[in-house]
């Protein structure tokens, strides 16, 4: 589940980002894979989402908020859940 308390306050400037995503346009399910989905078929739909995300003008953005948030699940700034926690795993080590 998404961590609730890291998020910051509803001031729109914060989230006025998510407006110019290149996910807007696309099918949400490309973003997050679906219950028992494993292998290549999985590979291929992170790929796909991965594509639309190096197109976007806010994956920066987006790729700060899945770690501020710390995001469970799907794809957001071009990471995968396991990309994401490996990119966390290292700042915590650098951090302490």
């Amino acid at each position: 589940m998404t961590e609730i308390s890291r998020l910051p306050g509803p001031v729109m400037d914060l989230w006025d980002w998510q407006y110019e995503g290149a996910c807007r346009e696309a099918d949400p399910t490309l973003f997050f894979h679906p219950e028992g989905e494993r292998g290549a078929a999985r590979r291929r739909r992170a790929a796909a989402a991965k594509a639309v995300c190096a197109e976007c003008p806010v994956i920066d953005q987006c790729r700060e908020h899945s770690f501020q948030v710390r995001e469970p699940y799907g794809v957001w700034g071009g990471l995968s859940e396991d990309e994401r926690a490996m990119v966390l795993s290292q700042r915590l080590r650098r951090a302490s």
